[in-house]
């Protein structure tokens, strides 16, 4: 009876993986292909568009900074392919006019062509307990965030769905599936894009466009190194608990999920065990990995317990720590 239970399941998971490929989107091809990475000036962005160079696409940066812009140009230029591709630079802010956003689109456009890609990579993060967090931070991280990728993509989404494809990229965060610490103004907007990716991949699918949210833990960049100079030290504690990837790394998965239509891009094993996790109503790509989140979810819950437990030990002990230093304080 079990030789049985086992032959049926074996025949099952290939069945699966025999099936796959038929619901799965057609990998997008990347010679050729207008990329446009917003914050590509710096950090997981300038990887990204390094990576997608590499693989012969046409690249548009925008970020603020124009200096910035004309560095991180010189720098990808570097990694072509052929005498034929182009790094255009626009300098805007994605955040504040959707209409000043849609008109460098279009210049964009006119110049190297219709966007195949689109990578939301614009963003910051500004940490501190919730009660001392002004009022304007959680305005200004929902308005750079959230806003920051509405906008670019509003101004893709259209020409996209009349050519019937497209890949749009949303960078959220690990803090963008699991609320920490002083992270209550990041998080919500990294939330916030999950949401919108998801009611968007369902809206966009049927004319061959799809979504990628990618999850990236802490990352070596300029952005995560100013986090750094603010964060609590239950924030930074927790942090600790993992490692610190490289944006190179991160960017190759961005990519590499990007191309083949991947809604979930996350790396190493915490982040694939919290994908897995906070997959809830997700689209999934292909069977296989639908039945490998139902397969999962029991044993990664319980390992997300253990975890759980140890950042509230974090929180008590320095709530503890300070709360005897304060004491001490006044009886000196």
């Amino acid at each position: 009876m079990l030789l049985l239970a086992a032959a049926f399941l074996v025949a099952f998971v290939l069945l699966l993986y025999m099936v796959s490929p038929l619901i799965s989107p057609k990998p997008l091809a990347l010679p050729g292909a207008h990329v446009v990475v917003t914050g590509g000036s710096s950090g997981i962005g300038k990887c990204v568009a390094i990576e997608c160079y590499k693989q012969g696409a046409f690249i548009t940066l925008v970020a603020r900074n124009e200096d910035k812009l004309l560095q991180a140009k010189k720098e990808i230029e570097k990694h072509s392919i052929n005498d034929k591709q182009v790094v255009l630079c626009i300098s805007v802010d994605v955040s504040q006019d959707y209409n000043q956003v849609e008109n460098v689109i279009k210049q964009a456009q006119e110049k190297l062509g219709p966007v195949d890609m689109l990578v939301n990579c614009a963003g910051t993060s500004l940490s501190g307990k919730f009660e001392d967090l002004e009022v304007s931070t959680f305005e200004r991280l929902m308005s750079i965030n959230y806003l920051g990728s509405v906008y670019p993509s509003r101004a893709v989404i259209t020409t996209m769905k009349e050519r019937r494809v497209g890949r749009i990229v949303f960078v959220s965060s690990q803090a963008g599936q699991l609320g920490l610490f002083g992270f209550t103004a990041y998080s919500s907007s990294k939330f916030a894009i999950r949401g919108l990716a998801e009611a968007l991949q369902m809206e966009v699918k049927p004319y061959n466009v799809y979504i990628t949210v990618a999850y990236p833990p802490d990352t070596d960049t300029p952005g995560f190194a100013e986090e750094n100079k603010t964060k609590p030290l239950e924030t930074r504690l927790i942090s600790e608990t993992t490692s610190v990837c490289k944006p190179e790394q991160v960017a190759k998965q961005i990519v590499k999920d990007a191309i083949q239509g991947n809604f979930n891009s996350s790396i190493g094993s915490d982040g694939y065990m919290l994908s897995a996790l906070t997959c809830g109503m997700a689209p999934v790509t292909s069977i296989t990995e639908g039945l490998q989140q139902v397969v999962t979810m029991g044993l990664f819950r319980t390992i997300a317990l253990f975890y759980l437990g140890s950042f509230d030990s974090i929180v008590r002990r320095c709530m503890m720590q300070r709360e005897k230093s304060e004491i001490t304080d006044k009886t000196a």
